[in-house]
């Protein structure tokens, strides 16, 4: 489906019950945020939230796709995997030998689909021009500011559009922009992305970079600049191929260079001067649910803004998960299994990313496994296919488990696990907002063979030992004073793993204390021992596996202990705590997770009931300011 502009989905959104209109005074900086971290964290993902009074001349648009159901919606589907099914058959008809004329033929009708999905650049202005700011002016926009130790307000939805300038190819992505004043902001391309890639192309040529950003229109656009698609391949294309229906592109007023989409809700257009001075740009509560860390970054100058007589602002906020990204990512998951099966892994059936991995940091693939040592072929193309290279943790399993039920899952797989021979560590690049790496975008990967074995796979006469079922828990804390806490609940459902908390306090402290855990008879049949900060609740286990994953490099820290055959199983214990100079000899400054100041928690609690959101939901960031380091958001080591 195709929406003609960002007011006809929330109108979508608003039939379906999924949307709430908050009439009451609500400021972007802060409040809007601590509201919708609130929603975002309810049941579902809660409501879309539709801010109409901020002090703006924009209402915000926030949480729009934060649910499964509004995310089918933005996409126009029924299901998510049903654009799956879709690409899977495109695929295999065109891969389909054509023996003779009649097969020919029978393309044509398909092939003339492909053409009314190309975007196509249309004469005279969009309706994204209706308004032309005079004087260009960003502080007119309701730019929010989502956390308090962030850099400034930042625009968290928007669409930027560069060119190659060799060749002309249009390259479409999202990377957070920080306001510094009414015409300026930072430009935050990773080195790894195309945007990226084509700024260094202008440095080289010692040529000015066009940029242009839009901000609304049809959802559709907003989630195509996130997709991990192949470099030069045109993301309004997927966006025509979703939508069914070609993107219609006008030129930008002040960078007619550039061309974006005539229904989008603004446009703001300026350049990059590619020998500029860099500025200073963060920290950001970002996705990993911690601040990421300042640097510097290209500055962006604004040369015009427009914008549709009726125009919405859409901003999203990311932090501790689950937050709106959580349901972009599971739209990318379901969408890009079919490219993935019939180009990188034929044998792979299902993959899944949990919400507690962020993204990169654990994805779990299950495949039809015919021959030993297909877990590692598999691992070895996904590794080195697009995004996926910044992958932290795979956890690779077969046919006999539902990937979808962790429970079932983790059973089959330590069922299946030999610690000592069946993880992988290797090293290569990764996502730069990764603070447990050594060196920033480079660092350790490890993955989990957890599928059942062919004879060529076994090393040696091993006997697997039975599992674990119960340790003595507090005779093992009495023992060790500076482990103040043990999740052995995984044990008693027959999963060998176990999670413990530890207040570290010299170096080498992890290595050392799983030494002399595994030494104790009652560990023989624990396969692994997660390690976290001692501020760690680990009996919430979805809460300090998202801390685990973060805080890890998998190949710095991980500690094997071979098994001995009939006695004991081998077992691993990996260091999930924060890494510091003193304790660890880590060189980088190391985050602190991202909650809300008490003041705005505060404002908030007093403003709820005027919201008409529903019954009163306490601030999340009450769990979590117990668990951090310091008042600081970052650790100065």
């Amino acid at each position: 489906m195709a929406y003609k502009h960002l007011k006809q989905f929330i109108d979508t959104l608003e039939k379906a019950g999924e949307l709430v209109r908050i009439k009451t005074y609500v400021d972007p900086k802060l409040e809007i945020a601590e509201i919708t971290d609130r929603v975002s964290k309810s049941p579902h993902g809660g409501k879309a939230l539709l801010f109409e009074n901020t002090g703006y001349d924009f209402p915000v648009l926030i949480n729009s796709m934060g649910s499964y159901k509004r995310m089918c919606l933005a996409l126009g589907v029924k299901e998510l995997d049903d654009v799956a099914h879709e690409i899977e058959d495109l695929f295999k008809m065109l891969s389909k030998p054509k023996e003779g004329i009649l097969d020919k033929l029978s393309m044509l009708p398909k092939l003339g689909q492909f053409a009314s999905w190309m975007p196509k650049v249309v004469s005279g202005k969009g309706s994204c021009q209706e308004v032309i700011m005079t004087d260009p002016d960003l502080s007119k926009l309701p730019v929010l500011t989502c956390w308090p130790k962030d850099g400034g307000p930042f625009i968290t939805l928007p669409v930027i559009h560069t060119k190659d300038p060799h060749t002309g190819t249009r390259n479409v992505g999202m990377y957070r922009m920080q306001v510094f004043d009414n015409k300026m902001t930072g430009m935050h391309w990773h080195k790894h992305k195309v945007s990226a890639k084509h700024f260094m192309e202008y440095k080289k040529l010692k040529k000015r970079m066009p940029v242009a950003v839009i901000l609304g229109g049809d959802p559709v656009y907003t989630y195509s600049a996130t997709a991990p698609l192949p470099e030069n391949v045109d993301e309004y294309m997927l966006a025509g191929f979703l939508r069914k229906q070609k993107v219609e592109l006008v030129k930008c007023i002040s960078q007619p260079e550039l061309e974006v989409p005539a229904d989008a809700d603004f446009v703001i257009e300026g350049y990059v001067e590619p020998d500029e001075e860099l500025i200073w740009e963060g920290p950001f509560g970002d996705h990993t649910g911690y601040y990421s860390l300042a640097d510097w970054y290209p500055r962006f100058h604004v040369t015009a803004i427009t914008h549709r007589k009726d125009a919405v602002y859409p901003s999203t906020i990311v932090g501790i998960p689950p937050q709106e990204d959580a349901w972009i990512g599971k739209a990318t998951e379901r969408i890009f299994l079919a490219p993935i099966k019939m180009t990188l892994v034929p044998e792979i059936i299902d993959m899944e990313m949990p919400v507690e991995g962020v993204f990169h940091n654990l994805v779990i693939a299950q495949i039809k496994k015919d021959y030993a040592g297909q877990a590692q072929k598999v691992m070895n193309a996904m590794w080195g296919a697009g995004q996926m290279m910044f992958n932290k943790i795979l956890a690779v399993t077969d046919e006999g488990a539902n990937i979808h039920d962790y429970k079932q899952l983790a059973q089959y797989m330590f069922r299946h696990l030999n610690p000592a021979t069946d993880i992988y560590f290797s090293q290569g690049p990764m996502d730069v907002l990764d603070h447990s790496c050594s060196k920033m975008g480079f660092g350790g990967k490890m993955c989990i063979d957890g599928t059942r074995k062919y004879e060529e796979e076994i090393e040696g006469n091993v006997e697997m030992i039975t599992t674990a079922r119960e340790i003595n828990v507090a005779e093992i804390m009495q023992r060790f004073g500076e482990i103040k806490g043990i999740n052995d609940s995984l044990l008693k459902e027959d999963i060998p793993c176990i999670l413990i908390a530890v207040e570290k306090s010299r170096p080498f402290h992890i290595k050392e204390l799983n030494e002399q855990l595994y030494s104790l008879p009652e560990m023989a049949g624990v396969k692994m021992v997660l390690y976290v900060e001692h501020t760690v609740d680990v009996s919430d286990l979805a809460s300090a596996l998202w801390r685990f994953c973060n805080n890890l490099d998998p190949r710095r820290d991980n500690f094997v202990v071979p098994g001995n055959p009939g006695k004991t199983t081998a077992g691993i214990g990996l260091d999930g705590t924060q890494k510091t100079r003193l304790l660890d000899n880590f060189e980088r400054d190391w985050p602190n997770i991202i909650v809300a100041d008490n003041a705005t928690i505060q404002k908030v609690d007093e403003k709820w009931a005027s919201l008409n959101i529903g019954p009163f939901i306490a601030s999340p960031s009450h769990k979590y300011k117990q668990q951090m380091y310091g008042e600081e958001a970052i650790v100065q080591q």
